[in-house]
C-alpha cells in the first residue's frame, strides 16, 4: 500500500481526494498548507506527495523548493487548477516532478498510482 501525503487547503477538495485516494487503497496523510507539508514530509517517508500550488500561509512553490533545498528526494506531484503551460513549468522548476490538473478526472486515482511506481522503478 503506498502512502501519500496530500496537501490542499481547500476542506472540501482535501476530503474529496482522500477519500478516493483510500477506496482504491492508498494511505493517505493531509496538511492544510505548504508549512505543515514541509513538517509532514520531514518526519516521515511518503511514496509520493500531492502538492496544491496554491495555498495560504506557504503556497506549493515555495513549499517544494524547500524540501529540494532541505533535499528531499522523494516523489512531488503539482495539482493544481491552472493549466497555464507557465504554471506548469513553473511547478516542474521549484522540483515537482509531475503535475496533474483540477478538476481530477476519473483517470486520478491511475494517474498517481503509474507516478509512484514509474518513481519506485527508476
Amino acid at each position: 500500500m503506498s502512502s501519500i501525503l496530500l496537501v490542499e487547503d481547500d476542506n472540501v477538495i482535501r476530503k474529496m481526494i482522500s477519500m478516493r485516494l483510500q477506496l482504491s487503497g492508498f494511505e493517505v496523510d493531509t496538511a492544510v498548507n505548504g508549512l505543515e507539508g514541509i513538517e509532514k514530509a520531514s518526519a516521515c517517508l511518503y511514496d509520493a506527495i500531492l502538492m496544491d500550488m496554491h495555498m495560504p500561509v506557504m503556497d506549493g512553490h515555495e513549499a517544494t523548493r524547500v524540501l529540494r533545498e532541505q533535499g528531499y528526494q522523494g516523489l512531488i506531484i503539482a495539482v493544481t487548477a491552472s493549466v497555464m503551460s507557465d504554471e506548469t513549468s513553473k511547478a516542474i522548476n521549484v522540483g515537482c516532478d509531475h503535475f496533474i490538473s483540477k478538476p481530477i478526472e476519473v483517470t486520478f486515482e491511475q494517474q498517481v498510482a503509474e507516478f509512484i511506481t514509474r518513481y519506485q522503478d527508476g
